[in-house]
């Protein structure tokens, strides 16, 4: 029952990003909002409840077949994108250590924020 209440809490933030999506005709994918409102909401709240935890755990086994169809898609845009290879070039190699430099960042400040609570107590 804890995962079924949990997969609900993950819709109801599906559906909320869908329908800001819609009624502010943001150019921004629907799920993206979600994600994005259901992060804030953890942020307020202050944790994640075991609910959300068991019904998140065995999505992330299946994340990459979630992504597969945006990858499949640009295949599909080859001749359109032909003449953009430096911009896109450009853009993964930046984006790339941009990913990788905020997860240095926020590893080292999170890790560092553990020790010093294990070494208070």
């Amino acid at each position: 029952m804890s995962m079924l209440r949990g997969f609900l809490l993950l819709i109801l933030f599906l559906l909320v990003g869908e329908s800001l999506s819609f009624m502010l005709d943001w150019p921004i994918s629907g799920s993206v909002i979600g994600m994005i409102t259901l992060t804030t909401w953890l942020m307020l709240r202050g944790h994640v409840s075991q609910d959300l935890v068991a019904a998140s755990q065995p999505l992330i086994a299946f994340l990459t077949m979630l992504i597969m169809p945006g990858v499949v898609g640009v295949f599909f845009l080859g001749a359109q994108l032909a003449g953009q290879w430096l911009a896109i070039a450009i853009s993964l190699i930046v984006g790339t250590l941009l990913s990788v430099l905020t997860t240095l960042l926020l590893m080292n400040r999170f890790t560092r924020a553990v020790s010093e609570s294990e070494s208070h107590d």
